[in-house]
């Protein structure tokens, strides 16, 4: 995992993981699963819209402005990586 990073956002501290430069898990929001840095939008949330039949367009106008096109796009490499990772574990069972 990569290395903690703390930052004083809004007067607050705020300590993640970054899996990306958009995606992080930080301990204390949303049970350490992944978001989109400095919001509570769950990466998970938006895996599931884009998977529902959401083009990239709506998803992101759908976020007005929260969240970025290019932060979508680094969240759907962060899933996918993590699936390849993990695909070698699911071919043995």
């Amino acid at each position: 995992m990569s290395q903690l990073v703390s930052e004083v956002v809004n007067g607050e501290n705020y300590h993640y993981y970054p899996l990306g430069e958009y995606v992080v898990r930080a301990s204390g929001v949303c049970g350490g699963r992944p978001t989109f840095k400095y919001t509570r939008i769950e990466v998970a949330g938006t895996m599931e819209r884009l998977a529902a039949g959401e083009s990239l367009n709506e998803v992101v106008a759908g976020y007005r402005g929260r969240v970025s096109r290019e932060a979508v796009m680094e969240a759907v490499r962060v899933v996918m990586k993590g699936f390849m990772q993990t695909l070698p574990e699911l071919e043995l069972a």
